[in-house]
């Protein structure tokens, strides 16, 4: 629990560029479900996202509240849940697009790994900090892999082949922050790059092949896979510097551009406030992960400092797969935007991170807790 005066270290500004962003977003999801919704009800994306919101932040409050090495103790029972649940949704789990992620519950659908994501973090964190003495044994390094490589590889048979790599970013962050030796990282790399067509060939479906194809030419099947490639190119492109006004890009307007308000949410961005919007968002973003950099820099043991290492990575990572997908730098994979694309999973757990960032900045002092 809190002392009262360990609330003076409350960071407000973390929630407030959280808070920011969220409100961000919200324009954004009115204007792209404008077409769809029209006037503002209980159904739409924005009121949802809203709703997720308030939810998210009396998570955050309730998990900063307990002081965070209370998860630490809890780390492989957390472990565990995480694996159940990723097992349990390939076998009742809802499907989407092609993918088997969520649960469906009240009516409404939670996504397993994206309560994975943080739970991994979580024991990841816990196993390397108590093997600080050892970190240079590479058994340690190698059963830091497997313990990420089992629920990445459950992500990746739903299949999620963005949110499986989101598993590795932060793996890759974690054991370098925890001081494990370069030349195993450099090795791992190594591997990874010379395997990777072949465990592509081996993994991959033909489904997500069909992506990487039509992520290299897109006019293969312009009305098909390729068509949202192609309609986001055309949004950002037209938006330059200043974009065409709220509510007012023809792509999305129009519908030319499917999943507007999840995927591809950041084209909206770039069609209707172009450039300045764009920088305004990455601003918003790199404060926020300074604010998260902050946290690992105060905390007063490795556990702290793996944990917020390990969040300001995937917060990282997401923001760039996803923008990286609007503009054809990388494959379409279905990484929302965070704290920007709909989703209440998505946005409730990064709310969750953010209530650990915030734990860890509040007993930060040692006189704390004499």
């Amino acid at each position: 629990m809190i002392e009262p005066r360990a609330l003076r270290h409350f960071d407000p500004i973390l929630i407030l560029l959280a808070v920011l962003l969220v409100l961000y977003g919200s324009l954004l999801l009115y204007s792209a479900s404008l077409a769809d919704y029209g006037g503002i009800s209980a159904e739409h994306p924005l009121v949802k996202q809203l709703v997720f919101a308030c939810l998210g932040l009396c998570a955050m409050a309730t998990v900063a509240w307990v002081d965070y090495r209370v998860y630490g103790q809890m780390a492989m029972g957390l472990y565990a849940l995480a694996v159940l649940m990723l097992i349990a949704v390939l076998g009742v789990g809802s499907s989407a697009y092609g993918s088997t992620r969520w649960f469906s519950f009240a009516g409404q659908q939670i996504q397993a790994s994206e309560v994975a994501k943080i739970l991994v973090i979580i024991a990841l964190a816990r196993y390397l900090a108590d093997r600080q003495a050892r970190i240079h044994d590479p058994m340690v390094f190698i059963l830091s892999f497997v313990m990420v490589a089992v629920p990445a590889g459950l992500v990746l048979i739903e299949p999620d082949m963005g949110t499986a790599l989101v598993f590795f970013a932060f793996w890759l962050g974690m054991v370098a922050m925890a001081g494990v030796p370069f030349r195993h990282i450099m090795v791992f790399l190594g591997l990874g790059v010379s395997l990777l067509p072949f465990v592509a060939l081996l993994l991959l479906n033909d489904y997500q092949l069909d992506r990487f194809r039509l992520w290299i030419n897109p006019n293969e099947d312009p009305l098909g896979g390729g068509f949202n490639i192609i309609q986001a190119k055309i949004g950002i492109g037209s938006g330059g510097i200043f974009g065409k006004g709220l509510t007012d890009g023809s792509q999305t307007q129009l519908n030319f551009l499917r999943t507007s308000t999840t995927d591809y949410i950041f084209t909206v961005l770039g069609e209707e406030l172009g450039l300045i919007g764009a920088i305004i968002l990455f601003s918003l973003f790199a404060a926020l992960l300074f604010r998260g950099i902050r946290a690992a820099t105060l905390s007063r043991d490795q556990f702290g400092r793996l944990i917020a290492t390990g969040i300001v990575i995937m917060i990282l990572f997401q923001v760039f797969i996803n923008v990286g997908v609007n503009i054809q730098l990388v494959p379409v994979t279905g990484i929302p935007l965070p704290f920007i694309s709909q989703g209440g999973s998505s946005l409730v757990m990064m709310f969750v991170a953010l209530g650990l960032l915030e734990g860890i900045v509040l007993r930060h002092k040692r006189l704390e807790f004499q």
